[in-house]
């Protein structure tokens, strides 16, 4: 199986501006297998995304929907953002289920 390399946990937040501290996000992200076009080979591709109050709750989703229909994988895991800046650290997985996608950091 071909793993798109461009496949990184996405994150993408509204700033709150009376906010000066850090955030941390808790995130469940799925996976679903499509054919690459042209290639006759199948590739990952994000599925869906929601975004919790706690890590247990991330990583329950993840659970609940690694198991469904049409998901091969799911990653549970959490960012910091500097809500000053907008920036946004690396991930921390909290689990990852299935087939999902190889994470290296820059």
């Amino acid at each position: 199986m071909f793993i798109n390399e461009s496949i990184r946990p996405k994150v993408s937040f509204v700033m709150n501006s009376d906010e000066n501290t850090e955030k941390t996000h808790y995130i469940c992200q799925t996976y679903v297998e499509t054919d690459a076009a042209g290639s006759g080979q199948r590739v990952l591709k994000i599925g869906k995304q929601f975004q919790y109050s706690t890590a247990s709750q991330a990583q329950d989703r993840a659970e609940r929907e690694a198991r469904s229909e049409g998901c091969v994988g799911a990653d549970a895991y959490m960012v910091s953002e500097d809500v000053t800046s907008g920036e946004v650290g690396a991930p921390s997985f909290l689990v990852r289920l299935g087939n999902v996608p190889d994470f290296e950091t820059s």
